[in-house]
């Protein structure tokens, strides 16, 4: 009971600030428009004036909240300005990318504890590639995919979702396959094991939760990219559409309603993953 207490404490605090801060952002154009009819405003005047303003600076929970009910569950799914419709779109681009980062990071992994080689060649490129903005090359990505003759938006947005989430991945396997001490490798080659038993029977196992922590990340990583990548395609379809043509159109509700949509998605996601864990430990024999 403490932990929901403190919850909702903190939820209170956060849209109490919220409306205050909305009130202080959207205060401009109400003194301006009182200005022009020549009236002065009190406090509690202002603070109406701020609530339901229709391009606001700064949306109020309300509108924001609203809009969401309004895209969600009064649009039909199938809707072009429901945001389930919308959602689905990023979502599918976000699991197709999420997968081939998972496939291409645990690989890597494996390469890495398995050959100093590869640890010394490959870990640096693959720290120098988390420095680049996604922001500039997610332009590139899409370039190159349609110099390479690559149609539709939709492998370019996964690759790009790839590209982000990769790396959690990969440096939460290494840190899991090396897990085991040597006393237990020491063992397992005691009783005559050979290098695939080590690595199914030991390796694996150890590195799950660790595996389980990285996937957490690289799915809210994945949908970030995904996003991203619609951007600068001029997308008419996805979460990042909305926000695109929420900003072209001078609509911060719009752009306020899809990210909170997108945090909603990606919030999902993780309680998804959290509760595979849980499941899995569980028949892992681990205590949780």
């Amino acid at each position: 009971m403490r932990s929901v207490g403190a919850v909702l404490t903190v939820l209170v605090a956060l849209v109490v600030i919220w409306y205050a801060a909305a009130v202080w952002m959207n205060s401009g154009w109400a003194l301006g428009q009182a200005e022009k009819r020549g009236e002065v405003l009190s406090f509690s005047q202002l603070v109406v004036e701020t609530m339901d303003q229709k391009r606001p600076r700064l949306p109020t929970p309300h509108q924001v909240f609203g809009e969401l009910w309004d895209t969600t569950v009064e649009k039909k799914v199938t809707s072009k300005r429901s945001l389930v419709f919308h959602g689905w779109i990023t979502l599918q681009s976000t699991l197709w990318g999420f997968a081939l980062g998972v496939v291409v990071g645990i690989l890597l992994a494996v390469a890495i504890v398995y050959s100093r080689v590869m640890e010394l060649s490959v870990m640096p490129w693959a720290v120098i590639s988390q420095t680049i903005p996604i922001v500039a090359l997610a332009p590139m990505i899409i370039v190159l995919a349609s110099s390479a003759g690559i149609e539709g938006r939709g492998v370019p947005k996964a690759i790009i979702s790839a590209y982000l989430c990769f790396f959690p991945v990969l440096v939460g396997m290494v840190k899991g396959l090396r897990s085991p001490s040597r006393d237990q490798l020491d063992l397992m080659r005691t009783y005559g094991a050979s290098g695939a038993e080590v690595f199914w029977k030991l390796r694996m196992p150890a590195s799950v939760p660790y595996l389980f922590a990285s996937l957490k990340i690289g799915i809210a990583a994945a949908l970030v990219g995904t996003i991203v990548g619609e951007l600068p395609t001029g997308a008419i379809r996805g979460l990042g559409a909305r926000i695109l043509i929420g900003d072209q159109f001078g609509n911060p509700i719009m752009i306020w309603s899809a990210l909170f949509a997108a945090a909603i998605l990606a919030g999902g996601l993780v309680i998804l993953f959290g509760v595979i864990e849980r499941l899995t430990l569980r028949r892992m024999g681990a205590a949780r």
